[in-house]
């Protein structure tokens, strides 16, 4: 077994933490450790956030050219050690080698768009918005001419708390836009899979930020709550489950910070019977069963409107059955281990659940062809499910995916709209009126039309809606901008 100890990055040095207990990081393929999570004590979050507040003064003054030309050398170091990167994320989540490349290469388009910064951040100007006469000496001189403007400028030290589905990529929609806007920034990676993210901002030191800039700290829950309640720290930005992303929501605000919270959902795709059939199938499965179901974009439930079920759910099924699970860097996967034997617990509960509670079992993953080792669940396929039914309500992040029945499309968008969730919805059709409807009525921050992932490119925010999110400016686009940033009104008056 490996002796790795996870190291936390606190101002530009590797810190060792050999007196804090320890975590096994397991690879879900084999079962074989490969390192371990120091869950360090809430005084390492200190450290990390002491560190960020000393670099603040500097790295907030300098211009916002230079901060992004770290970004730019950091790009190309990116592109450089994405096959390792790749490598480390396969031993230590699961995904396929393909899906931890491709999470890499979204995580490189927020790098990209960061790099906009000096064009994001500029401000708003009104000359001579009103004139005043109070110094006039004489009326011959007219009024003095009042100017005003508007500026964008960076709050002090962030934290990001990331979890661990994609452990290079979502930090990324956080701590680039961050520091290109002149902030300071503690991370805090999940501690089921810390070496890549770890990695991640190792190699930022290598493009140049200064020391300080961008800290990592392992732990638990302890380390996060001291992160967002830190009176250093100004805004707290969290990808995890619903349950507790409300928590952190509602104890960041009450602390005065800012706060934005990326939560759970329950996904669905609505097929028309009008749909191209073949591009229903690949983007249900895909959505599905990529990253065997562990994301919060996965389409986790289908609606079928009319007839549409007599050639979606046999085609769905017999796509499903052909996906090779195995380990993530094995010849031929389509789709690796969940992350853990919990996960896999978690999920099997699920699928026993849909059992008992009535839905038609198409396709077991508790069945198969399934490595001895390793926790794998294969594609699972219910179908005649009730929007009732556990799993049609709840989030399983799994690869497990239930299909509901509507006699039109009304009736399906509401079986949408039901759900707790708003993070994503899809339909089918090859109707402009269908989509339409679908478009204006469905309750999802991000929606699709013919696609099975309508997953925003970074230009884009992350929007979920109900308890897929809380707070007011999301993840990428121009609202990240806004998040890491506060305005500042300025009005000159010259006499």
């Amino acid at each position: 077994m490996s002796s790795q100890i996870a190291e936390h990055i606190i101002a530009g040095a590797r810190v060792r933490d050999d007196d804090a207990k320890t975590l096994p990081v397991i690879n879900p393929a084999t079962g074989a450790q490969v390192a371990l999570t120091p869950m360090s004590s809430p005084e390492m979050a200190d450290r990390a956030v002491a560190a960020a507040s000393a670099a603040y003064p500097a790295w907030s003054e300098t211009p916002v050219g230079d901060r992004v030309q770290c970004l730019f050398r950091y790009k190309q170091i990116l592109e450089n050690n994405i096959g390792d990167i790749a490598d480390m994320v396969v031993a230590e989540h699961g995904k396929t080698r393909g899906e931890a490349i491709g999470s890499l290469r979204r995580g490189i388009d927020c790098i990209e768009f960061a790099s906009a910064a000096p064009v994001l951040m500029m401000g708003r100007t009104l000359p001579q918005i009103a004139v005043s006469t109070s110094f006039c000496r004489t009326e011959d001189e007219g009024g003095i001419g009042v100017d005003s403007q508007v500026d964008r400028v960076p709050l002090g030290v962030c934290a990001g708390i990331t979890p661990f589905n994609f452990p290079v990529m979502v930090p990324m929609w956080m701590w680039p836009m961050a520091v290109a806007c002149g902030n300071t920034f503690v991370l805090k990676p999940s501690e089921l899979d810390p070496l890549s993210t770890t990695r991640e901002i190792e190699l930022a030191k290598d493009a140049g930020f200064p020391d300080g800039v961008l800290n990592l700290v392992h732990g638990g829950a302890d380390v996060a709550n001291r992160l967002i309640t830190h009176p250093d720290v100004r805004a707290v930005s969290f990808v995890g489950s619903t349950k507790v992303g409300q928590h952190v929501y509602q104890t960041a605000t009450a602390a005065g910070k800012r706060a934005q919270c990326m939560c759970g959902a329950k996904n669905f795709a609505i097929i028309m019977p009008d749909a191209n059939r073949s591009a229903a199938v690949d983007g249900v499965l895909g959505s599905a069963f990529g990253n065997t179901g562990q994301r919060c974009l996965a389409g986790s439930a289908v609606v079928c409107v009319g007839d549409s079920a007599d050639w979606f759910v046999p085609a769905l099924v017999e796509a499903a059955r052909a996906i090779k699970v195995g380990p993530g860097d094995a010849a031929g996967v389509g789709m690796g281990p969940l992350v853990s034997e919990a996960a896999k617990t978690r999920v099997i509960g699920y699928i026993e659940s849909g059992v008992s509670e009535g839905a038609t079992l198409m396709l077991d993953g508790r069945e198969g062809e399934l490595p001895l080792t390793g926790c794998f669940v294969g594609p699972t396929v219910f179908d005649h499910v009730t929007p009732s039914m556990t799993i049609a309500r709840e989030e399983i992040f799994g690869p497990v995916l239930s299909i509901l029945r509507a006699d039109s499309l009304d009736r399906a968008i509401d079986s949408v709209n039901q759900s707790e969730f708003g993070n994503m919805a899809v339909i089918f059709t090859d109707s402009g009126h269908a989509a339409r409807k679908f478009q204006r009525t469905v309750q999802a921050g991000m929606a699709g039309v013919n696609v099975g992932v309508p997953a925003p490119m970074a230009v884009f925010p992350f929007a979920g809606w109900k308890k897929s999110f809380f707070g007011d400016l999301h993840a990428n686009g121009e609202d990240a901008m806004r998040f890491y940033t506060e305005s500042r009104v300025l009005v000159t008056r010259w006499l």
